[in-house]
């Protein structure tokens, strides 16, 4: 049995495998060739690959080859089917990990992880049905004197359907209430997806797939160095594009952590080798996802992990507690 190598997996949690040559001053040929044969032996590690899908992608087109698409193209998940990861998201992390509740789009978002317990989805054609027509109840009594034909008001309603801004009549164009969609979560956990709009008023959901809190040691390996006082940490983030136009930013223009006394921190420009950062677009019915980089204070406590589609927070925002981490 390698006990070194074991030795250093057990102590990082997880990491890549270039990290871990560097960290034992190994060939990362040989580090990656004793790793595979490791996760043969019946011992609880697991080794994956992730990568940059479009870089990939560029790359064989470069030489010729068409990438293919299994499947003919994943589509977007529905709401919901992400699995919360475990509780114990806080100690360094690295490496590549598996997508909760499978694939969604062409970005592969993680390589394989310890498993988890997904969430039930919903099964199919369970959904209530739609609303029936009702006969009228007899013909109508003759006029004498029948009133001039008035155009039909069209509700007065405007904005995203399915957002908070969409309803905006009491009562129909036939005069009866209309009505209003079921209310959105806007909070969550750390492996909660929620749904909202975007900047155009497209509707997205959002998942908060990890938070690495500290992630000194991921800074480190990539080269970087935290003053003193300072700690690191990552946020990884998947955006579903489920609306018709592309989400032409990066899904993480707006990420905020949030500390418990209301002060918010905003990303840094840091990027780390181990954990790709967001790509800016995000086409319909595609998932977008990345790493965000944030250095504050090694004191500071903090409350929530906060996105929006705008600089300012709003009634559109998305919130996860992450104060019991």
């Amino acid at each position: 049995m390698d006990v070194r190598l074991l030795n250093a997996v057990a102590e990082t949690g997880r990491a890549a495998v270039h990290e871990l040559a560097a960290y034992l001053n190994m060939d990362v040929r040989e580090v990656a060739a004793r790793l595979a044969t490791l996760s043969t032996t019946g011992l609880p590690l697991v080794v994956g690959v992730e990568c940059d899908p479009n870089g990939i992608r560029n790359a064989l087109a470069s030489v010729g080859v068409q990438p293919s698409h299994p499947g003919g193209g994943h589509q977007a998940p529905p709401s919901g089917t992400g699995a919360p990861p475990p509780p114990q998201h806080s100690g360094p992390h690295s490496g590549g990990y598996a997508v909760p509740g499978g694939m969604s789009g062409p970005y592969q978002p993680h390589g394989p992880y310890p498993p988890m317990a997904p969430h039930s989805p919903p099964s199919p054609g369970q959904g209530p049905p739609p609303p029936q027509q009702q006969p009228g109840q007899g013909p109508p009594q003759p006029s004498p004197t029948p009133p001039a034909p008035q155009p039909a008001s069209a509700p007065n309603t405007w904005g995203p359907p399915g957002s908070g801004a969409w309803p905006r009549s009491e009562q129909s164009a036939t005069g009866g209430p209309t009505p209003r969609p079921p209310a959105v979560p806007r909070a969550g956990k750390v492996g909660s997806k929620l749904d909202t709009v975007g900047p155009n008023g497209e509707p997205v959901g959002v998942l908060l797939v990890e938070v690495v809190d500290p992630a000194d040691f991921l800074f480190s390996a990539a080269g970087h160095t935290l003053e003193e006082g300072q700690r690191a940490i990552v946020v990884h983030v998947e955006l579903t594009n489920r609306g018709t136009t592309v989400f032409d930013s990066p899904p993480d223009q707006h990420l905020l952590l949030v500390a418990r006394d209301g002060s918010t921190v905003s990303k840094s420009s840091v990027t780390l080798s181990s954990r790709p950062p967001h790509s800016s677009g995000v086409s319909p019915g595609e998932t977008g996802g990345g790493h965000s980089v944030f250095v504050l204070p090694e004191e500071t406590e903090l409350r929530s992990v906060e996105w929006s589609p705008h600089a300012d927070p709003g009634p559109h925002s998305l919130v996860w507690d992450i104060s019991d981490l």
